[in-house]
């Protein structure tokens, strides 16, 4: 058959040219290789630890960047368009963006130099050269002229290795931050509180037969049943009640009354936008952020009086279990020496952080500036936790010139911080001084790939997997602040904010152009 013989021959000599190939791309690769050995052995040991460690750190950040649960972040009464299409896109049971359709996933472009080329005179934390001043505002300035950003737009760029402020327009300016005020949430409560702390709640009797399940401000306790396969679980108030009636079986009891405690936290208990999708009441004691839903994250139906569905759950849970609870449960506030019977304690703070930066969780944010408070020993309000969590700042030597602190999630358009004050945030977060803050940078989400970044970048490869950044939006209000390793591989902290946009896409394209001109950048 000629046809079969002549793709017999053409098969034969593709084979031998992808031998040849072969052959000359092992020896390019093995020359590759005796170059790279003698400049390595060649270099100092100071510099070729220097180089280790940035290896191992752009390999952990892509592993991170790809992995890493993707979550939606908050709205401002439902106008958050942007934000919210991406939690509507997002699987509930595991938090990861299922596209439509199936799409290419997006590369990140190398964000440090080649291993094997030296800086000239550098070693240790700063070996990447530093970028100039003069060159990032090359980059930046006409980016920062886009149209579409409102008539209030301010900038700050911080070089970390050397802490100094590396670009900056109006970076003085207090304007309105949205969720990025979530930052000062999260330095203030690790600072206060430090990254291991974790929130009880708890079950103490009172009296022969009176049990009072008392919240102590938990925002991811659950009442669902445990996650399987994952390595640390929230409190589980099913845990709890089988802690409990082990209890009260030892000591004869299968009969009580229930009340519950809130008293952890004091004042208003809604938010002062309102009734609203983006958050529950804050109470110190509710499961699952009082959501009427099975979603975990991202908007949804709430509660109106969480505290009491939490006792009412958890009634239910002791029944199941052999325990009759007389009557609806109530209000109570627990006398300070009654008996602890039971109890499950929270994830470290330091996971809260991640869940809340990454998720933009707003009843996280609410609650760890409650927990702040309570630190602080201030109430543990909107007004106690704002004074709690400019004081943790100033503690810290942050530059508090304009900030105000109405809430903790940012859903409050009265807050107020400058693009400096978020930049330094996470400079100080991204200090080898201050390593009990790392949850803020590692919480970030990050570009093309989670949060509420996992549907932008992806048609800017320079900002895609190297861009880490958390994002606020409110009608009008565009925010974007994190940190990025630019071309020659120098980690730098930024924050973009504007207000008065009448674009909001328009404006999110901006700000992430900004973002992705620093990854892009060596702006020597």
């Amino acid at each position: 058959m000629p046809e079969t013989g002549k793709w017999q021959v053409r098969w034969q000599s593709a084979e031998r040219s992808a031998r040849a190939a072969t052959r000359a791309a092992v020896r390019w690769a093995q020359t590759a290789i005796d170059a790279t050995r003698q400049t390595w052995q060649a270099t100092p040991r100071q510099t070729q630890q220097t180089w280790r460690l940035t290896a191992v750190s752009a390999a952990t950040g892509l592993a991170v960047a790809i992995v890493a649960v993707a979550a939606a972040g908050p709205w401002d009464s439902g106008q958050r368009t942007a934000e919210r299409a991406e939690a509507a896109e997002m699987d509930g049971a595991s938090g990861e963006h299922h596209a439509p359709e199936a799409r290419p996933a997006p590369s990140a472009p190398p964000v440090l130099p080649a291993l094997g080329g030296r800086v000239p005179g550098a070693a240790g934390r700063g070996a990447a050269p530093a970028p100039t001043d003069a060159g990032l505002a090359d980059a930046l300035a006409p980016l920062l002229k886009d149209p579409a950003l409102g008539p209030l737009r301010t900038a700050s760029v911080l070089d970390v290795a050397a802490g100094r402020e590396v670009f900056a327009e109006g970076q003085g300016k207090a304007a309105t931050p949205a969720s990025t005020v979530k930052l000062a949430t999260a330095v203030a409560a690790l600072s206060a509180l430090g990254p291991d702390h974790r929130i009880d709640t708890t079950v103490v009797l009172t009296g022969k037969t009176r049990l009072i399940l008392v919240g102590g401000g938990d925002p991811t306790l659950t009442a669902r049943a445990p996650r399987h396969g994952a390595e640390e679980q929230p409190a589980n108030l099913r845990t709890l009640a089988d802690a409990t009636a082990r209890a009260l079986k030892k000591r004869h009891l299968t009969k009580i009354s229930l009340g519950y405690d809130t008293a952890a936290y004091s004042g208003p208990v809604e938010h002062p936008i309102g009734p609203n999708e983006n958050i529950a009441p804050v109470t110190a004691l509710m499961a699952d952020e009082a959501r009427l839903d099975d979603s975990e994250h991202g908007t949804a139906p709430r509660d109106a009086d969480p505290a009491h569905t939490a006792a009412r759950a958890f009634a239910d849970l002791l029944h199941d279990r052999g325990i009759t609870v007389d009557g609806d449960p109530e209000g109570a506030e627990a006398p300070k020496k009654a008996a602890r019977i039971a109890a499950v304690r929270s994830l470290p703070l330091s996971a809260l952080v991640e869940r809340m930066l990454t998720y933009s969780d707003n009843d996280i944010a609410e609650a760890l500036a409650r927990q702040t408070a309570l630190a602080s020993r201030q109430p543990a309000s909107f007004a106690g936790a704002g004074k709690a969590v400019r004081t943790a700042l100033q503690r810290e030597h942050l530059p508090l010139s304009g900030a105000v602190f109405e809430d903790g999630s940012g859903l409050d358009r009265d807050d107020k911080v400058t693009a400096g004050l978020l930049s330094r945030l996470l400079l100080h977060a991204s200090s080898p001084d201050h390593p009990a803050l790392r949850p803020v940078v590692t919480g970030l989400p990050v570009a093309a790939f989670t949060g509420t970044l996992s549907n932008r970048y992806r048609g800017q490869s320079a900002g895609a997997g190297a861009v880490r950044a958390k994002t606020g939006t409110l009608t009008g209000v565009n925010t974007l602040a994190g940190t990025v390793v630019d071309a020659d591989g120098r980690l730098l902290t930024f924050s973009f904010m504007t207000t008065g946009t009448t674009d909001p896409q328009g404006a999110q394209t901006a700000l992430d152009k900004l973002a992705s001109a620093v990854a892009n950048c060596g702006c020597r």
